[in-house]
């Protein structure tokens, strides 16, 4: 599929409204998702910065639709930790570092965590990963960056996004086992596709 919409892309960066709506249509589901894990209720409004800057700087962009999802994650988590520091400079009430780990996207430990259980449960249990292990966890299964990319918007090594992602994916399916909601798995937890491994 991604092959398909790097021509998608082109076309977009020359204007295509239509070709732009597309794009817009496959990344920002999972975008969404990934900014909800990171400011909470105010995803839309800061996915709508972020759409904003996407369309604005479009033009600019250099690489395939792999790396456009990459762009796009790096711009949101911008417009994201943009957003905390305004909000915490604003009077009124403020929502801790803390608070900002618990409000995760739904991810799945790779289709073990939520085909168990519902996405509140979800969002739940990758609340409380440490903060490194839930955003690798976003940006590898929900985002569907490759280790690459989420390298990139993390500003880590690859093997270091491979090793939180897994060690987060890990943790997931443990509690589900000891919380008796999921099957224990009988192999090493599933590796991520091959073309995540990257």
């Amino acid at each position: 599929m991604t092959d398909e919409l790097s021509p998608c892309l082109e076309a977009a960066q020359r204007g295509d409204e239509q070709a732009f709506r597309l794009l817009y249509r496959e990344v920002h589901p999972r975008l969404l998702r990934y900014l909800r894990a990171l400011v909470g209720a105010d995803a839309e409004d800061v996915a709508s910065e972020t759409w904003l800057h996407i369309a604005r700087d479009l033009d600019g962009f250099r690489g395939d639709f792999d790396g456009f999802r990459g762009w796009a994650a790096t711009i949101g988590r911008h417009r994201a930790m943009d957003h905390v520091r305004r909000r915490k400079r604003a009077p009124g009430p403020t929502v801790s570092d803390d608070r900002l780990a618990e409000l995760v996207g739904p991810a799945d430990t790779a289709l073990l965590a939520v085909d168990a259980v519902a996405t509140d449960a979800a969002l739940a249990m990758i609340a409380s990963l440490p903060p490194d292990q839930a955003e690798a966890v976003l940006l590898r299964v929900v985002m569907g960056l490759d280790a690459r990319s989420a390298g990139r918007v993390l500003g880590k090594r690859p093997g270091a996004v491979r090793t939180a992602a897994h060690r987060g994916l890990r943790r997931l399916a443990d509690r589900l086992a000891d919380d008796g909601t999921a099957p224990a798995p009988t192999a090493p937890a599933p590796a991520l596709t091959p073309r995540d491994a990257t």
